[in-house]
């Protein structure tokens, strides 16, 4: 099976061509080439909370350093470091990322 980006998951509509795209913008996260294949994911959706200005509560959400207690508790983190295990990336050296 493979891994679901937080777009997939969260429902949120701004994956590119999504249902809120017009509204609130793309998702950074989505379109965060530099970030393609971090956790197993396309592009930031498995690293979203080191991408700013993501959705969360509604709401667009700013720095790392601003959302990260919102981003530790949040149910997709918590599932995206379960599903990684021990190769779980929580903040990636965007040289390395692949």
């Amino acid at each position: 099976m493979r891994a679901l980006n937080c777009w997939e998951i969260k429902k949120c509509g701004r994956e590119p061509g999504g249902i809120k795209t017009v509204e609130l913008g793309v998702c950074p996260a989505a379109i965060d080439v530099v970030s393609n294949g971090v956790n197993n994911g396309k592009n930031g959706g498995r690293i979203c909370w080191k991408v700013t200005g993501t959705l969360c509560g509604g709401k667009v959400q700013g720095t790392y350093a601003q959302k990260a207690l919102s981003c530790l508790n949040c149910e997709f983190f918590k599932q995206v470091q379960k599903e990684e295990g021990t190769g779980f990336v929580l903040n990636p050296d965007r040289a390395t990322a692949q």
